[in-house]
C-alpha cells in the first residue's frame, strides 16, 4: 500500500518571478484572488496572463468572495482550466450556479472559529458534497485566515470529503498539520498564502522550497508509519 501523495496549493500570487518558484518547486495549484479587498488581490487580466505561464498539470485556483455567478463565470473564460475557490458565504445552490451547474470544478471554504465555538463541518461537507475538496481557514473578521491557524484537534475524526488544509501554515508547522488531518478525511492537501511570503503579496522562494520539502517529509513519515503497521498485521 502507499501513502496517498499531499497537494499542495501556492495562493495569493502576483508576480512572474513567485509563479515560477511555485512551480519549480513542485506546487499543483496556484491561487489568485480576485476579491478587491484582499492586499492579494489581481485583476482577472493579471490572472489570466500569469496564468499562461504555467505547464501541464499545475491548475490554477481563482478566488472569490461573493461574487456574482456573471462575473465568476466570465472570469473562468478567461482562465482555462482553472478551478473556482468559495470564500464568502456562498450558498451550495449559488456555487453551483457561479460554475456553470458543474461546468467548473470547485472548492468551497469553510471557516473554523479561532475560539473553539462548535462548527459542524460534516454537515458544512454534506450540504456542498458537489464541491470538489472543503477548504479549512481560520474564522477571522472579514475573509481569509489573516495568517492564523485553527485548532485541528478539535476536527471531527472522519470526515467523508477531500479537505484542503489552510490558515497560518508554515514550513514549521505544515507537517504537523497533515500528520494531525490526514487521517479525519478522504484525502488531504494543503494551501498556503502567507506563510511563504517575504510581505504581502510578494513570496519568498526559499521558504516555497521549505515549505514543500516540509509536506515531502510528513508524506514521508506517514508512508513509514504505515508500512509498520502493514508489517505488524
Amino acid at each position: 500500500m502507499t501513502a496517498a501523495r499531499t497537494r499542495i496549493k501556492i495562493c495569493g500570487l502576483t508576480r512572474e518571478q513567485d509563479l515560477d518558484a511555485a512551480v519549480a518547486a513542485g506546487a499543483d495549484a496556484v491561487g489568485f484572488v480576485l476579491w478587491e479587498k484582499s492586499p492579494r488581490h489581481v485583476p482577472i487580466a493579471r490572472a489570466a496572463e500569469l496564468a499562461s505561464r504555467l505547464p501541464p498539470f499545475v491548475t490554477p485556483v481563482l478566488l472569490f468572495v461573493n461574487e456574482s455567478p456573471q462575473q465568476v463565470l466570465a472570469c473562468c473564460e478567461r482562465v482555462p482550466g482553472a478551478l473556482v475557490q468559495f470564500h464568502g458565504d456562498e450558498t451550495p445552490a449559488q456555487c453551483q450556479e457561479a460554475t456553470g451547474d458543474g461546468r467548473h470544478a470547485f472548492l468551497r471554504a469553510a471557516r473554523i472559529p479561532l475560539d473553539g465555538s462548535p462548527f459542524d463541518l460534516v454537515r458544512f461537507a454534506s450540504e456542498h458534497a458537489r464541491a470538489q475538496a472543503i477548504l479549512l481557514d481560520a474564522h477571522v473578521e472579514g475573509y481569509g485566515g489573516a495568517g492564523k491557524a485553527f485548532d485541528w484537534s478539535r476536527l471531527p475524526a472522519n470526515v467523508n470529503a477531500h479537505l484542503v488544509l489552510s490558515g497560518g501554515l508554515t514550513p514549521a508547522n505544515v507537517a504537523d498539520g497533515i500528520v494531525q488531518v490526514r487521517p479525519r478525511c478522504r484525502t488531504l492537501a494543503v494551501d498556503v498564502s502567507s506563510g511563504v511570503e517575504a510581505a504581502k503579496g510578494i513570496k519568498d522562494p526559499e521558504k516555497i522550497n521549505r515549505f514543500v520539502a516540509a509536506v515531502r517529509a510528513a508524506d514521508a513519515l506517514l508512508a513509514k508509519s504505515t508500512h509498520v503497521q502493514l508489517s505488524a498485521t
